[in-house]
């Protein structure tokens, strides 16, 4: 049974609706998820963020992108569960009414929610239960929600496969970034490398004729663990992403949350960008 919602919580039934002023607003958000890092010709790797608006009369979710973290300085860095204030304006290209492009050098830390305790009071409202809903309503209309937090009832595996490298699309965009030199440039550009594995989720939400969603890991903690144990060989790299991404994220004592989104180009193929694990009450079974 799903969990009264507060009196002051969002609406879930009711669609966002994208501002039709194309102008920078000023937002304040608390950010949720930091996906990875994608090949990029201008910056050299981008980065897409979703994070959820904590201004009283806009509330919901939001897509920040693009985002190139090399750009940010010190006191613009931010990371996940921080709240943060900047300047966004709607993308004119992008139907999705949660997609916002931010002004770059907007972003300012205003704190951390350090602790699930701290963070779950702010995303228990927003947590929805069926991802077969949310695939029927893009199926309808293409520009419908697009991003949430689905509780899922069954969690089934964890799949994990070698990466097979970049595109010939995406290596044509890293080696233009690569070959030019910025005004500001004092050293040589970096080409951003492929992480060594990919992964998967597979499990079932509570629609009643739920036959399961395999949904691929686009977290950048996936990315990142796997540069901090690079020495390690290939068994060894997978044992730590299953530590931390099955053993821990979806043990049998956490209340395991997956922040989903959308494709502009396949609304219909949403991904995993991220995942809530606080602690439960009482452990139950796990698939």
């Amino acid at each position: 049974m799903a969990e009264q919602r507060s009196l002051f919580g969002p609406d879930l039934e009711t669609a966002q609706i994208k501002p039709l002023e194309n102008r920078f607003q000023r937002m304040r958000v608390l950010i949720t998820v930091k996906a990875a890092p994608n090949p990029s010709e201008s910056y050299g790797e981008t980065v897409c963020v979703a994070a959820l608006r904590l201004d009283l009369d806009q509330p919901g979710w939001v897509r920040l992108y693009p985002i190139n973290f090399r750009e940010l300085d010190g006191n613009s860095q931010f990371r996940k569960y921080d709240v943060v204030t900047l300047e966004a304006k709607p993308t004119s290209n992008d139907p999705r009414a949660e997609s916002w492009r931010p002004r770059a050098d907007s972003f300012v830390v205003q704190g951390h929610l350090d602790g699930w305790s701290k963070r779950m009071p702010y995303l228990d409202d927003y947590i929805e239960e069926s991802m077969c809903d949310l695939i029927a309503a893009v199926r309808r209309h293409p520009a419908a929600q697009s991003l949430a937090a689905i509780r899922p009832k069954e969690i089934l595996a964890l799949d994990v496969e070698p990466h097979p490298g970049w595109t010939p699309a995406e290596r044509q965009k890293i080696d233009r970034y690569v070959q030019q030199l910025g005004l500001f440039d004092s050293v040589p550009r970096t080409a951003l490398q492929a992480p060594r594995f990919k992964a998967w989720y597979r499990y079932r939400c509570h629609s009643a004729d739920c036959n399961t969603h395999r949904q691929g890991i686009y977290d950048w903690e996936l990315v990142a663990l796997q540069r901090t144990v690079n020495a390690r060989n290939d068994i060894g790299v997978k044992r730590v992403i299953r530590e931390k991404f099955w053993d821990l994220m979806c043990a049998s004592d956490r209340d395991t949350v997956f922040y989903v989104g959308n494709q502009q180009a396949h609304p219909q193929s949403f991904i995993v960008l991220g995942v809530a694990y606080p602690q439960r009450l009482k452990p139950t079974p796990r698939g």
